[in-house]
């Protein structure tokens, strides 16, 4: 379905809003994008490849891969969250599909991942451990990886408005969430795994963004073909994962006007 004139117009003004109130005052601005998750690189470098000893080679790319879509996956729901109530007078008074507002945020920080993955791929092509080949593969997982994340990105915005919680649980989890995802680390080289296998798992049905994160890492720093049981996992989260969120923000925004 083609969108009006005016919602693509004004989706293209909520996109540029965002992306310019980020980097605000800034001098350096857009380089910003690159310039955050490569210095948290470097001291992830520091304590896990050169005092812990983690057993990888190209310890930074590794790390870059799993913080593109960390960064895609926590900053497009911190910012969704709050984008409804932040744009309240806007949708009070105005008539446009109410979606676009979350759906910004998610564009906003795609850029981020955009940069980073135009970085990811050509260093892929040259330090693949095992091949180019999966790469034929990476645009169907940033697919799903792009559903995963609109569907929370909805979701979150329509659940802020009634519970203004909602946000601050979000900055409260998302910081032990990401060390509780395979980013930093192997399953290889994660002593408890070792020694619990079931454990996981565990982590890989439970912290449901673990599949799409190996997904990525198979296909960008392994050179490897993801598994038949990854694929199928992140197709069936990743779109379940949309279309439970666009229903929810569907059935949460006829009483936006009342709650704002």
């Amino acid at each position: 379905m083609r969108l009006p004139q005016h919602t693509r117009e004004l989706f293209a003004n909520l996109v540029r809003r965002e992306v310019r109130g980020r980097y605000k005052g800034s001098w350096l601005g857009v380089v910003w994008t690159l310039a955050n998750p490569l210095v948290a690189m470097l001291v992830y470098t520091l304590v896990f490849a050169v005092i812990w000893r983690v057993p990888l080679e190209f310890y930074p790319f590794y790390l870059l891969v799993g913080q593109a879509f960390w960064m895609f996956f926590s900053g497009s729901m911190m910012v969704a969250a709050t984008s409804i109530v932040g744009n309240a007078d806007l949708v009070k008074k105005v008539a446009f599909p109410r979606q676009i507002v979350p759906l910004a945020s998610v564009v906003s920080q795609g850029l981020t991942a955009a940069v980073m993955l135009a970085i990811l791929i050509p260093a892929s092509l040259l330090l693949a451990r095992n091949g180019h080949a999966p790469l034929v593969l990476l645009p169907l997982v940033l697919v799903c990886c792009v559903a995963l994340v609109t569907g929370l990105a909805l979701a979150v915005a329509g659940l802020n408005v009634f519970f203004r919680d909602t946000e601050h649980i979000l900055a409260a989890i998302l910081l032990p969430w990401f060390f509780i995802t395979p980013i930093l680390f192997t399953f290889d080289s994660f002593p408890l795994a070792k020694q619990n296998p079931w454990l996981i798992s565990v982590i890989e049905l439970v912290n449901f963004p673990t599949p799409f994160v190996l997904a990525l890492q198979d296909v960008l720093y392994w050179g490897l073909w993801p598994s038949y049981r990854i694929l199928i996992y992140i197709v069936i989260v990743g779109f379940g994962t949309l279309w439970g969120g666009w229903k929810l923000f569907n059935r949460l925004q006829r009483d936006f006007a009342v709650e704002l």
